[in-house]
C-alpha cells in the first residue's frame, strides 16, 4: 500500500469540503481515482452525489458491504494548516475525508487483492444533514447490490492512534433535529403593551424546555435536548414580531424520543395560549439509533483484540447521532470509534486528526474484511 499516496488523497479532500447533496468536487475526485483501478476487477454506479462500488469475489457466496461518508459541516476551518479548506466556511471537521480516504484504501488493497467474496463501498453524502442512508438504502442499486453485512467507523479525537472502541448493541443514540417558530405582534419598544413580543415568549420556551429531560424521562434512561440558536427581532428598539430556536433532541431509547416530542409540542401549545401567538414546529432530519448486531461486534472484538498494535476499548454509549443507524437496521453489522488523538473535538474547527490512523484502519479492516470472506 502506498501509505504516501492515501496521505496526499486525505489532503486533497480536505480542501474540498462540500455540505450534504452538493458534494459535487467530491463525487467527481472519488470517481477519477476510481477510474485509475482495473475496470474489469469493478464496477461503479452513482446516486445523486453519492456513489456505489462493487468489486466482484473469485467465488462469491455473500456480499461485505462498507461505508463512508463524504460530507463536511458548514465551519470556517481554524487549523492553519498548509492544507485547509479551499471553500469558505466550510470544513471536514468531522473526519470524512479520513473516512473516504480509509475506503478508498480499502477499495486499492482488495483491487490487487482478491477475495472470494463481493464487497459493496458506499460513499454516502448528506450525513450531517439532511441524511442520505434511508434514500441510499432504497435505491434500486442497492437493492440489487445489498449487502449481507455491513461495517463503517467514525474518528475519534479523544482516542489515541491504534485505539478502536464500540460495543454490543445500542452504540449512538436517536438523534432529531428541531426548529420552533413564533409568531406574534411586533411594534415600538415604547408600547410593549400593543404587542406580543417573541422574544420573551422564545425566553419562557427555552427555560421550560429544560424540565422535560429532569421531568419527563425517566431517570434510568438518558435524554437531550439542546437549543443551539434563538434568532429573533430586527433592532433593539422594535418589538420582535417573530423568534425561531434552533436545537437538537437526543435519546437512547425510540420511546423517550416519542415522550420528549410529545412534552415538546404541549409546552409550545402552551405558549401559544400564554403569549398569544402562532407557532409550528419542524422536527427536520431524525436518525435512527445506531445498534450493533451483537453477533458481529462479540466478533470483531474479538478479532481486534488478537491484533499488535491495536488496543480495543469498549465504550459507553454516546448521545451523538449518525445515520449509519438506518442500515444496520436492515443490514446486520458494525460501526466503531477510531482513535486520531487530536486536541480539539468534533465539529470544532481546529480539529486535526492525526493521519497514522488511517494505516490503523486499512489494516485493520483489510485483515477483518478476508477474516470475514473465509
Amino acid at each position: 500500500m502506498n501509505w504516501d499516496a492515501l496521505i496526499k488523497i486525505r489532503r486533497d479532500l480536505h480542501q474540498i469540503p462540500e455540505l450534504g447533496f452538493k458534494e459535487f468536487k467530491t463525487q467527481t475526485y472519488l470517481l477519477d481515482y476510481l477510474k485509475t483501478l482495473s475496470p474489469d476487477r469493478i464496477e461503479v454506479k452513482t446516486w445523486k452525489t453519492g456513489i456505489f462500488v462493487k468489486i466482484k469475489g473469485m467465488n462469491p457466496k455473500k456480499t461485505i458491504g462498507y461505508r463512508a461518508d463524504i460530507d463536511g459541516l458548514p465551519i470556517t476551518e481554524a487549523t492553519g494548516l498548509e492544507f485547509q479548506s479551499l471553500h469558505q466556511g466550510q470544513m471536514h471537521a468531522c473526519g470524512h475525508d479520513l473516512h473516504m480516504t480509509i475506503a478508498l484504501g480499502l477499495i486499492t488493497y482488495f483491487v490487487e487483492n482478491p477475495i472470494d467474496d463481493h464487497l459493496l463501498f458506499i460513499f454516502q453524502p448528506a450525513e450531517e444533514g439532511p441524511g442520505g442512508a434511508e434514500p441510499m438504502l432504497n435505491t434500486d442499486i442497492m437493492r440489487e447490490w445489498k449487502p449481507d453485512m455491513i461495517i463503517a467507523l467514525h474518528i475519534a479525537p479523544e482516542y489515541p492512534v491504534g485505539t478502536i472502541a464500540t460495543r454490543e448493541g445500542l452504540l449512538f443514540a436517536n438523534t432529531s433535529e428541531l426548529f420552533i417558530d413564533l409568531e406574534g405582534k411586533g411594534g415600538h419598544a415604547a408600547y410593549p403593551h400593543q404587542t406580543n413580543d417573541m422574544v420573551v415568549a422564545a425566553c419562557a420556551l427555552v427555560s421550560q424546555l429544560q424540565s422535560v429531560v429532569s421531568r419527563n424521562v425517566d431517570p434510568l434512561d438518558s435524554a437531550v435536548i439542546t437549543i443551539g440558536k434563538i434568532t429573533g427581532g430586527t433592532v433593539q428598539n422594535i418589538i420582535a414580531e417573530t423568534a425561531r430556536l434552533e436545537g437538537t433532541i437526543r435519546t437512547l431509547s425510540v420511546e423517550s424520543m416519542a415522550r420528549v416530542k410529545e412534552r415538546i409540542e404541549a409546552l409550545v401549545k402552551g405558549i401559544e395560549v400564554g403569549y398569544q401567538c402562532k407557532t409550528s414546529i419542524d422536527y427536520g432530519a431524525m436518525y435512527h439509533q445506531v445498534y450493533n448486531h451483537e453477533e458481529i461486534a462479540r466478533d470483531f472484538i474479538a478479532f481486534a483484540e488478537k491484533k499488535e498494535n491495536i488496543e480495543v476499548v469498549v465504550c459507553n454509549e454516546a448521545m451523538t447521532g449518525e445515520d449509519f443507524g438506518y442500515m444496520l437496521k436492515e443490514i446486520p453489522g458494525i460501526m466503531f470509534w477510531l482513535g486520531v488523538d487530536s486536541g480539539y473535538g468534533l465539529h470544532h474547527s481546529r480539529l486535526n486528526p492525526d493521519e497514522e490512523a488511517i494505516k490503523t484502519a486499512v489494516h485493520l479492516l483489510s485483515e477483518y474484511i478476508q477474516y470475514k470472506s473465509k
